[in-house]
This record gives C-alpha cells, structure tokens and sequence, in this order.
C-alpha cells in the first residue's frame, strides 16, 4: 500500500473540489437530481464500477476520494455511500450476466438509483436475527418482512433487500439479497419523522407477499458454478457490500470534519477580539490543530482499508474497514465540536452552516454500526477475546 497518493488520486481530488466547491450548498444532495446527474456525467459517481458496464473502472478507493472531497466542501452525496459502493460493488461482483447489463450501466451514469435494506425493528445490530424470509412458489419468490432506516427510497428505483431462506439441505435459514423495483405490488414505504435534518429522507418498509420473479435473487440461482451468486452466497454478497459502506461511512465522516475544520480555521484567522485574531491563541489553535491530525490519520486508515478491499483482501479489508469507520466518526465529532465551539454563539447560527452538523456528525458514529459493535469486533477477531453475547 503507498503511504502518499499517485499523481491521478491527486488530481482526481483536485477535478472533485473544484466540481463540488462550484455549487452551494442548497443544490446539494439527490432531492432534484440535478447535483448527482452532474456528478455522474463527470464519471465520479460511478468511478468503482467495471468500465465494460459504463464504469470508470477504479475501485472503493476512488470512490471514497470522491465522497471525501464533496464532504469537505460541504456537498456530500449520502446515496454514494449505497447506491455505487454497496448495490454497485454487490451487482458488479455477484450479479448474473442479465443483473449487471440492467444496473450496472444505469448506476454508473446516474439515470437509476438503488437503496439497501438490511436493519429491521428487533434485529439491531445482530444480523442474525433477520426475519425478512423467502420462500419460493413455483419459480418465483415471495419476499415478507420489515426494514427500518433505509435511506432514499423514495428517490431510488430498487432497493437491495437482505432476506433469509431456508437451506434444502438443512432447514436453516441463510441469508440472500434481492432486487425490490420500487412500485413491486406489497412493496410499502413510511417516511420515518426524523429530527435530522438532511436530504436524503429515511424510511421504513413492509414486504407483504411480495412476488418477485427468480432473477430477482442476485446471482440468480441455487448458485453460479462458482460459488458466488445465488442463495448459496448470500453471506458472501452480504459482507461484500458491507466493508465498502464501512469505507465509504468513514470517507462521508473525514469530508463532514474537514469541512467544519476548514471554516474553523478561518474565522479563526480573522476573528480578533483583543489584539490579534483568536487563532493566535493556543486554546483555540491546539484544539484545531489535534482535530486536524486526527482526521488525517482516521484518512490514512480509510485509504488502507480500500487499498486492501481493491486488492480482494476480504478478510483484511474486513479489520481495516471498521477501524477506519471508528476512527473517523470519533475525529469528525470532535472536529464538528471544536469547530463550532471556536465560533462561540456564531457556530449556532444558520449563516456558518456548522450547528446543523453536530447531528450529522453523531450519526456517524451510529450508522451502519455503532462503535460498540466495532469495539467487539477487534477485541474478537483481532484480539482473540471471548465473547459476553
């Protein structure tokens, strides 16, 4: 892995900022359309996807420049995290040769957009208590289940629903992924009431019956001679997706702290109470500058952990992913914070655009897993721990 990126990785983040830095904040988002259209004749939306399908043939490194970049300059695009990264990346290396000439090239040029629905009401955390089930009738699948805090459906053509069916062989329940089109009959949406305020509005869904034909299973099925498509991968597909939004959550969280960092340090370098402007100061100058070394290294950590998923190293991606996840939700709210507390009641008002990312901020360390979780994660499958659960 390089410690310092290429001159393209420089340059790619240059083209973004400008790009992103050109359009205020109002604009921002896929509420029109118009930003994430923009974004994706530019080739930025679907720089990770294989450039046979429309793609620009790069990776979850790119991507997450990409998003890092639009984050710093106060445009992040949310749906990046799951349409391209997750759907994407799920589609483009598990689904059948039909799967990927109907998505792939649709996501890439930003025409079509998918959501993810993996959390329901009583699973939490613990995926292994999805309810969300399968079953087959004749050749098509009923899908029945509950899905909550799933972002964009609304504004998505599909969503990429996580269910379970059972194992002919064992009778237990594995996990598979299928294709939802947006207007599937039993298909419902409510708009959950959220307090936080962002573009991207948030819902809960209800799968009642729902037909899907057999080319909705991703991969289609029993199983690609593979072994990786199908309802015999569902497990594969499922963490294939995951480590990308893990990537692709930390690069959201850099971009969110940089930016309140950015607008810190500038007021600090003109705001003079006494004789000097108050960045002068070492209580207002060392907060910045440890917020400042934080985020770089939680980016240092988010650029390992898409170098090794680029490189197929799954299960070291895996490792890497959380503890980027972890690391940039902790530097981005304290960044966020800090920057809001450099500028005293101002950091409260509409005009600096800082107070309403002290909300946002605190997601990232909620969503998709909670620090918690991640803490589990490397005192078990690093550090050999027992487990309380």
């Amino acid at each position: 892995m390089p410690l310092t990126e290429t001159n393209e990785h420089k340059a790619l983040r240059e083209a973004v900022a400008a790009f992103a830095n050109n359009h205020p904040r109002a604009a921002r988002g896929t509420g029109d359309r118009s930003f994430w259209q923009e974004a994706a004749e530019l080739g930025y939306i679907g720089v990770n996807l294989p450039e046979a399908y429309g793609g620009g043939g790069g990776g979850i490194t790119e991507l997450s420049l990409v998003l890092e970049e639009m984050g710093a300059a106060g445009n992040p695009l949310l749906m990046m995290i799951v349409s391209p990264a997750i759907c994407g990346t799920v589609i483009s290396r598990f689904g059948t040769e039909a799967q990927k000439r109907e998505w792939l090239p649709a996501l890439a040029d930003g025409s079509r957009l998918m959501a993810f629905g993996i959390t329901e009401p009583d699973a939490g955390s613990n995926s292994h208590r999805i309810t969300t089930t399968a079953r087959k009738d004749g050749t098509d699948w009923l899908l029945t289940g509950r899905k909550v805090f799933v972002s964009g459906v609304d504004i998505a053509d599909a969503t990429l629903i996580v269910g379970r069916t059972e194992d002919a062989r064992t009778g237990r329940l594995k996990p598979c992924l299928f294709i939802v089109p947006r207007d599937t009959p039993g298909f419902q949406r409510r708009k959950i009431d959220m307090e936080l305020d962002a573009v991207e509005k948030q819902f809960e869904l209800t799968l009642d019956d729902v037909r899907l034909p057999a080319d909705a299973l991703v991969g289609g099925g029993p199983s690609h001679a593979s072994g990786s498509g199908g309802e015999d991968a569902g497990l594969l597909q499922l963490f294939a997706g995951l480590n990308p939004e893990r990537i692709m959550t930390a690069a959201f969280a850099i971009g969110m702290g940089r930016h309140a960092l950015s607008r810190a340090v500038a007021y600090a370098r003109e705001r003079t109470v006494w004789s000097a402007p108050i960045g002068a100061h070492q209580a207002i100058a060392h907060p910045l500058a440890q917020a400042h070394i934080d985020l770089e290294l939680a980016r240092l950590m988010t650029q390992k952990a898409a170098h090794l998923y680029d490189a197929g190293d799954d299960a070291g991606a895996g490792e890497a992913a959380n503890m980027a996840k972890y690391a940039a939700a902790e530097a981005c709210v304290k960044a966020v914070d800090q920057a809001v507390h450099t500028l005293g009641g101002n950091g409260l008002t509409r005009e600096f655009g800082l107070a309403s990312l002290i909300t946002a901020a605190r997601v990232s360390r909620i969503a998709p897993v909670s620090r918690e979780m991640i803490l589990n994660y490397v005192s078990h499958q690093t550090l050999g721990l027992p487990k309380s659960y």
